[in-house]
């Protein structure tokens, strides 16, 4: 749980991702999913409860687990005064990454990013699905063994968006986890199993298949919507 004065952005929230597995926390703006993300990765302490990642208790013992995760949070963290490769850089180096390394992995991150070519330009003059993909790319440029995504599509075109998806289980075939958040209801179905939240909760979860055939409707919007509307017939 966190709690910021009398406003619980989440509350009772209990969550558990498999290794090896896309799963994807959805709900509307508001309902706690950056806020579960910043706390699994250490960037904010819950006022109650336990939080693990790859065994280590966040935030506590971040620092055993901090160059085996990787992180590409809804506000790009990357430094626009910087071109794209000199971002990359400064990552890899903070993982302790050596040079051969660094430009192995670059490479191979431009050529299925479609950065190549866009090595030099800084970070500014990119346009907005380059710099989302350029976060991407910094989250992933240590090989890390699970990677949080806030908001991995947001803003960008639906072949961007189609693009990043099946790139996303490629890496999950390769035995990446990953646990990304979205307020695009419906993309979230191409994950292996989806969380529900609203206001702080969840609400429900499962594989998108049984979600949708346990509430008798079509899309995982309309399952979103089924469960708001029983929430709000029980106040």
């Amino acid at each position: 749980m966190f709690k910021e004065g009398k406003i619980k952005a989440v509350d009772g929230l209990t969550l558990s991702v498999r290794k090896g597995e896309i799963y994807a926390l959805i709900g509307a703006n508001g309902s706690g999913k950056t806020t579960t993300i910043n706390m699994m990765t250490g960037a904010l302490a819950p006022t109650a409860g336990r939080i693990t990642v790859l065994g280590a208790e966040m935030p506590r013992h971040r620092h055993v687990v901090s160059s085996r995760i990787g992180v590409a949070p809804q506000e790009y963290s990357l430094y626009s005064d910087l071109t794209l490769e000199q971002n990359a850089r400064f990552f890899a180096k903070l993982y302790g990454m050596g040079s051969g390394d660094f430009q192995r992995r670059f490479g191979e991150l431009n050529e299925v990013l479609r950065l190549k070519g866009r090595e030099r330009s800084l970070v500014s003059n990119l346009s907005g699905g380059m710099k989302r993909r350029a976060s991407i790319a910094c989250a992933l440029i240590h090989e890390p063994e699970v990677v949080f995504f806030d908001e991995a599509t947001v803003g960008i075109d639906p072949v961007l968006r189609a693009f990043l998806w099946d790139y996303f289980r490629s890496l999950r075939s390769n035995g990446l986890t990953i646990l990304l958040t979205s307020h695009v209801m419906d993309e979230a179905g191409k994950a292996d199993r989806i969380g529900l939240m609203r206001a702080g909760r969840l609400v429900d979860e499962g594989e998108p298949e049984s979600l949708m055939s346990r509430h008798g409707v079509r899309s995982i919007e309309d399952v979103f919507l089924k469960l708001s509307g029983k929430e709000l017939n029980d106040v």
